[in-house]
This record gives structure tokens, sequence and C-alpha cells, in this order.
């Protein structure tokens, strides 16, 4: 019997990479770094085999699409920031088992999904970046799924997360799964560039963002999910926040009733908002 044992909101800001290089910016992102730290320690203390990771990076037009590929391995320039990411190694095991019954029952629910097990179908940065900290060591499997769902319903990927705790329990893994994006998502106007990589793109959108990581804090998940679809639409929620729905659909909609565990505290990077949060799984 499989077993979600851990599920967290988490950034991958591509700074992050930037933050191990030496210069200017060497250390910027240390707070965040350790938070990944952080929740890769706690997945080896509850003997987690498989990191399932919901990429608002990994854009689709239509279903829903998971890459399990048996392994992962390349090196990984970012075509959107490669002055941020660049040469960048990675590999990593997949868990194709798990990604082939993610799709199965996700259909069985009425929610179209694809599993993927294609050599040249790589990984993006919304998965790489939580990985380098979290698994640098390759302790755990690895599967990504899509989350930049662009002509989809919130309502769908929460049944979409339904689905994927069904899975993981029908499975034989203890399972991590990390929804990878951020807050608001309104980078600054170009030409700021390094002037504002420490701050928001306008102070709406911080103060929104404030108040829901104190209603997270406050386990407030039927407030959070009622006002989620204009969150992500006025606050330009990074990929729709449809990473946000399935973990919560994961997790019991709002019926959820667990505050969560702030890991690293909101900061303001490139205009948008980030943090690292654990979301406790229910007995």
């Amino acid at each position: 019997m499989g077993k979600l044992a851990l599920a967290a909101k988490v950034t991958h800001v591509p700074s992050m990479y930037l933050s191990e290089m030496p210069g200017k910016h060497q250390g910027c992102r240390e707070a965040a770094i350790q938070g990944h730290r952080e929740i890769g320690r706690r997945c080896r203390e509850l003997d987690v085999d498989t990191m399932v990771v919901l990429d608002v990076h990994w854009l689709v037009n239509a279903g829903y699409h998971i890459n399990c590929n048996d392994s992962f391995e390349g090196c990984y320039t970012s075509n959107e920031l490669p002055h941020f990411i660049k040469d960048m190694r990675y590999a990593y095991r997949g868990d194709p088992e798990l990604g082939r019954r993610i799709a199965e029952c996700a259909n069985a629910a009425g929610v179209g999904t694809r599993a993927h097990e294609i050599a040249s179908l790589e990984l993006e940065y919304g998965t790489l970046v939580p990985m380098r900290y979290m698994n640098g060591d390759d302790r755990f499997k690895v599967v990504s799924v899509a989350a930049w769902c662009a002509w989809h319903t919130l309502e769908d990927s929460r049944r979409f997360g339904a689905a994927l705790r069904q899975a993981i329990e029908q499975s034989d893994s203890r399972v991590a799964v990390l929804a990878s994006g951020s807050l608001s998502h309104r980078f600054n106007d170009n030409g700021s560039g390094e002037a504002t990589m420490h701050e928001i793109s306008r102070e709406f959108f911080r103060q929104v963002d404030l108040r829901v990581v104190d209603l997270w804090r406050q386990g407030d998940w039927k407030t959070f999910c009622a006002m989620l679809p204009e969150y992500a639409d006025l606050c330009v929620g990074e990929g729709g926040m449809h990473d946000t729905a399935m973990l919560l659909g994961l997790l019991g909609w709002d019926a959820y009733d667990q505050p969560a565990e702030i890991i690293t505290e909101y900061f303001a990077s490139s205009g948008t908002g980030q943090l690292n949060a654990v979301f406790p799984v229910p007995a």
C-alpha cells in the first residue's frame, strides 16, 4: 500500500542556481536553497521513494501529461533566462510504474491524461531546480507532471490531484508531491533587470500574497480555495496556479484543514512572490 508522505509548495526561481556562482549574486538565494535542503532532509527521514513534481514550467495546451521516463540525464540551459541557468548537469532515476498508474487513475476519473516514456522528452527547470537541492544524490526517483495548463480549468486540476492521491495509495511507493511554482508571478518590466531582482513588481501583489500566506498558516483552506481562481487571474499566478490546485486536490481541497508550515519565508524575486511551504498530510 502506497503512502503520501509529504506535500509542499516550493519555489524554483532560477536565481537559486545563480546564487551558487561566484560573483555579486553569490548567496542571494541561500534561504531558498536551505529550504529545499530541509524538505529533502524530511523526505529522507520519511523514507520517501519518489518525488512527483507538479511543474508550472512545463507548458501543455491540451490534456494532462506526465513525464515518467525510467531515467533523466542531461545538461540544461534555460531558454527563458540563459544568463541565470546554463550548463546545469543532472541525472535522476524515474518511476515509470507510478507515472503510468497516475495516468490510469486520472483517466478513470474522466481527466484525460497521458504518461510518456520518451527519451527525448526533457525535464523543465521547475523540476530540475528543486531536484538539484533536494535530490542531488539521486536518493529519490522523479516523476514530472505538466502544470502550466494553458487552456484547462482549475476544477479539472483539482480532480487530477485527487486522482494522483488515489494512484499513490494504490502503488507500493512512499511519495512526496511538490507543487513547483510561485505565488504572484508578474515579472518586473524589461530594462529594470538587476536593479529590481529582489523587488515585487506591484505592491498590490505583495499584499495579496501576504494575505494568502496568512490563510495558509491559519489552515483556512475554505477561504483560499474560494478565492483561488480570482487570485490566480488578478495576481498573474504562475502557470495559472494549476500546481496549487493539483496539490490541494491531493489533500482534500477545501475540506483540508491543516495549517501550512512556512519553511522559507515569503520573498520577492524579479517581481514575483515566492516561498517554500510544507502542507502537513492528514493522518
